[in-house]
């Protein structure tokens, strides 16, 4: 049992899986690396001694000292990364539980307000009803919320598969479009697409691309403070789809742009002017647009509203 324990500390592949690391970023390549360079240092430390100290005795003890103090603290900075990296793994797992765990009743909290709601039990009277649509609305918002953890879950683990397949992202924005409309339209808010004729088909994962889209045109209708408007654009650049969507809401302060794409942060004017929103929805799009071999990018002024754009090769 120990000897397997060993032998799967040196499967630098398997143990950088396990944290769902990158090889660069796995502590135990790390230390190799670093066993590599000290090595490196131990022959040119003994080569520059015997150039100057004539006893090779003491050249050796020398290196020998030095090699041996660069060990010790290559091991211990490694076993600091290992013990962050597998508090971390914890954590991710542990997301990933509780969620799973939250679905269900939630989903069952959600079936019983409908029913309640639709009056096949008993009569219920206005005031009863309007109790149960703001516990559905409440529950709404932690399933959202319970989806969002979960897929961070499984963005950290690299756990959450990318199924390739062509399809048309005017065609998916148009859906979308579609599907925003009650909501713009309650919110004072009109949606314009503008896409280039005969656009290329995108070999990707329709459904991340489609949940990024909708962070999009979610922060976008929801962060205009009066009547307003929000722009897409779609147009071919080279072997790739540009996409941006730009709006004319609260935008977003200078000093807080640099943590925009950041777990569970939001802008102070964004929380001032709307309380909802778990601020995982930017992380998730970067983490799924840089997977699928893209970019996401960004530029906003307080006051005069945002422009998100996100770049996608064809193939």
């Amino acid at each position: 049992m120990k000897t397997n324990k060993i032998i799967e500390q040196f499967n630098i592949p398997a143990q950088c899986k396990r944290y769902g690391l990158s090889l660069w970023q796995c502590p135990q390549f790390l230390f190799l690396i670093m066993g590599l360079i000290i090595i490196a240092t131990s022959m040119v430390s003994y080569a520059i001694g015997t150039y100057y100290i004539t006893d090779p005795e003491i050249v050796a003890l020398i290196v020998l000292i030095l090699s041996a103090v660069l060990l010790i603290i290559a091991f211990t900075i490694t076993q600091g990364f290992e013990r962050l990296a597998e508090a971390n793994r914890m954590k991710s797992e542990f997301i990933s539980v509780v969620s799973h765990q939250l679905r269900t009743p939630l989903s069952n909290l959600n079936w019983i307000l409908e029913l309640l709601m639709s009056g096949k039990i008993d009569l219920v009277t206005q005031k009863q009803t309007e109790y149960f649509r703001i516990l559905k609305e409440n529950s709404a918002r932690m399933q959202e919320l319970v989806s969002d953890l979960l897929i961070v879950s499984r963005i950290e683990t690299a756990k959450l598969p990318l199924k390739r397949r062509e399809f048309s992202l005017e065609h998916l924005t148009q859906e979308l479009i579609s599907e925003f409309g009650p909501f713009a339209k309650a919110s004072n808010v009109g949606i314009t697409l503008k896409s280039e004729v005969n656009l290329p088909k995108i070999f990707n994962d329709s459904t991340q691309i489609r949940l990024v889209i909708e962070n999009f045109l979610d922060n976008a209708i929801r962060y205009i403070k009066e009547k307003g408007k929000v722009e897409i654009r779609i147009l071919k650049r080279n072997k790739n789809i540009y996409f941006e969507v730009k709006d004319n809401g609260v935008g977003i302060p200078k000093e807080d742009q640099k943590y925009i794409f950041q777990k569970f942060f939001r802008s102070e004017n964004v929380v001032r002017y709307q309380t909802q929103g778990s601020g995982l929805g930017l992380y998730i799009s970067k983490a799924i647009i840089e997977r699928a071999g893209g970019k996401i990018g960004f530029k906003s002024q307080e006051g005069a509203g945002s422009t998100f754009w996100l770049i996608l090769p064809v193939k």
